[in-house]
């Protein structure tokens, strides 16, 4: 029986340049094929050959269905996975900078070493920061003394004030004293007073008694006797008078002696009152020199702890414990505090940093995932692994600490923070890494081989079942990322779909098949998952 076969050639060829193949049994005759064919389209036509090459209707050896290798479908739990670009950077990052002036004698450290937080790293010429630190001690010596000083005069100033107090005491007790005996000479005086006026009353009766009796004396109307007793009282009288007279006397004698001890008491009083006064002031005066020299003393006491700082800042230690690098700078060299360059750099390698970027879109995609069900935690959140720039993977895990708030516009990212534990000082800052980053689990997952994954001419994926009723099928897919070398299927197939494996290249939709165990497929159902590869979009 003679089969012919016209294959259309490539868009451009001429007109009439069709090949016909003719196959007579197993023999065919090519016509101008080399000229106008390229070896991709040989193969196919080599195909196409074999398919019309056979003794008999298509089919297996006895004329039936072809024998294919299935997979039967199933569903299995998978831990869903990322894997993000980034580069790994220092937890903790310090520059060290002088903080004093000065030439720099001696590097203490060996470059590209572990170091302690603070050990010693740089000594600066010191002898001038000592100098002032000096200056600095007698200064406090001299304000401590001043201080001293100030509190004696402070004491004797409050014992001038007691002595007052009570000079002022006592010229107030001497002043009332005054006073008392001021009031008993004008009780004297009034006595006295009173006493001659007694006496006056008794002598005018008396004397005109005297002269009566005189005249009666003359007449001798009178003994002498009456007269003479009567001249005796009259003389007692004036006697009596005259002591009364000298005792007023007396008396206002007292009187202006006692008020001018009342008045030297009183100004007494007031001269104690004016001392203390003084002594009082001169209290305030002691008090205000105490505080003045107190902080002069904290003054001193405040330079001396700023030259100990100053003279602690010529020998430079670390901040924090970490691995140094190389020196700016070396012994002789002239350093200013606080200047722009820094002298070396401490980085704590030990947790290391990893910082990644994940575009916003798939964070989005994962939280609809996780709110609808299709996703879950289940454990693992939060945790990481790296594979190195090599590809070796990074033996430690680690975690997801934080995700930046912030997206960068231009790329539509952020940055995922990860930490990872580094022991062996593999990790070094500025490495790139790929992370590893769990999404969740998905327990309901369709993995298939990828060689059973076909695309059409516009890219979707596709591949060939074995239906019910044991006819082939071509079932479009959508598939979510590569996993190992298995695809993770997210629409097309369900549990117990049969995906042929094997004898592909036999078969063409709708034809019947007959479904064989496939050594391929068994070793695709068992295949454990590798490290997933970058997945595709997802739906």
């Amino acid at each position: 029986m003679q089969r012919e076969v016209t294959v259309a050639l490539p868009r451009g060829s001429r007109p009439g340049s069709g090949l016909y193949l003719t196959v007579p049994g197993c023999r065919g005759r090519l016509s101008r094929l080399a000229a106008v064919l390229s070896r991709s389209a040989l193969v196919f036509l080599g195909g196409v050959w074999l398919s019309g090459c056979g003794k008999g209707p298509q089919g297996g050896p006895g004329g039936g269905a072809p024998e294919v290798g299935v997979l039967a479908v199933s569903a299995e739990t998978v831990v869903l996975t990322r894997e993000l670009p980034g580069r790994t950077a220092p937890c903790l990052v310090a520059e060290i900078r002088p903080q004093a002036s000065g030439i720099l004698l001696n590097r203490l450290f060996t470059e590209g070493a572990d170091v302690q937080a603070d050990e010693a790293l740089y000594q600066i010429e010191s002898s001038s920061y000592d100098a002032a630190r000096a200056h600095a001690a007698a200064a406090v010596t001299a304000a401590t003394a001043n201080l001293s000083t100030a509190r004696a005069a402070q004491s004797r100033a409050r014992a001038g004030q007691a002595n007052a107090q009570a000079r002022v005491t006592a010229a107030q007790a001497g002043l009332a004293a005054a006073e008392a005996a001021e009031a008993a000479v004008e009780a004297a005086l009034v006595a006295s007073r009173a006493a001659r006026s007694r006496a006056e009353a008794n002598v005018v009766p008396l004397r005109l008694r005297a002269e009566r009796f005189r005249e009666l004396v003359a007449n001798k109307a009178v003994s002498q006797q009456d007269a003479d007793d009567t001249d005796a009282a009259l003389r007692q009288a004036e006697a009596g008078l005259e002591s009364a007279v000298a005792g007023v006397v007396a008396a206002e004698a007292d009187q202006g002696r006692a008020a001018a001890a009342v008045r030297v008491a009183a100004a007494e009083v007031q001269s104690a009152e004016a001392g203390l006064l003084a002594a009082a002031a001169e209290i305030e005066s002691a008090a205000a020199a105490v505080e003045a020299a107190q902080a002069s003393v904290q003054s001193a006491e405040a330079g001396l702890t700023t030259a100990t700082i100053a003279l602690g800042y010529t020998r430079i230690t670390a901040p924090i414990a970490g691995r140094i690098g190389r020196s700016a700078v070396t012994s002789g060299a002239l350093v200013a505090a606080h200047q722009p360059q820094a002298l070396a750099t401490i980085q704590q390698l030990d947790p290391i940093y990893v910082d990644v970027t994940q575009a916003t879109a798939d964070l989005l995609r994962l939280q609809r995932r996780l709110a609808d069900g299709r996703l879950t935690h289940n454990g693992t959140r939060n945790v990481a692994t790296l594979v190195l720039e090599d590809g070796t993977p990074y033996p430690h895990e680690g975690t997801l600490q934080f995700r930046d708030v912030t997206v960068d516009p231009s790329t539509g990212s952020f940055i995922l923070r990860l930490v990872f534990p580094n022991p062996d000082k593999v990790l070094l800052p500025g490495m790139f890494v790929r992370a590893v980053i769990q999404e969740g689990v998905k327990d309901d997952a369709i993995l298939i081989p990828q060689e059973t994954v076909t695309r059409d001419a516009v890219g979707n994926p596709r591949t060939m079942v074995l239906g019910a009723e044991g006819t082939v099928e071509v079932r479009p897919l959508k598939v979510d990322r590569a996993i190992g070398n298995r695809w993770l299927v997210s629409a097309g197939l369900k549990p117990g779909d049969r995906v042929i494996v094997d004898g592909l290249q036999r078969l063409r939709p709708g034809m019947p098949a007959r479904a064989a165990q496939s050594p391929a497929a068994g070793a695709a159902a068992g295949a454990a998952p590798a490290s997933p590869a970058a997945a595709p979009k997802a739906n």
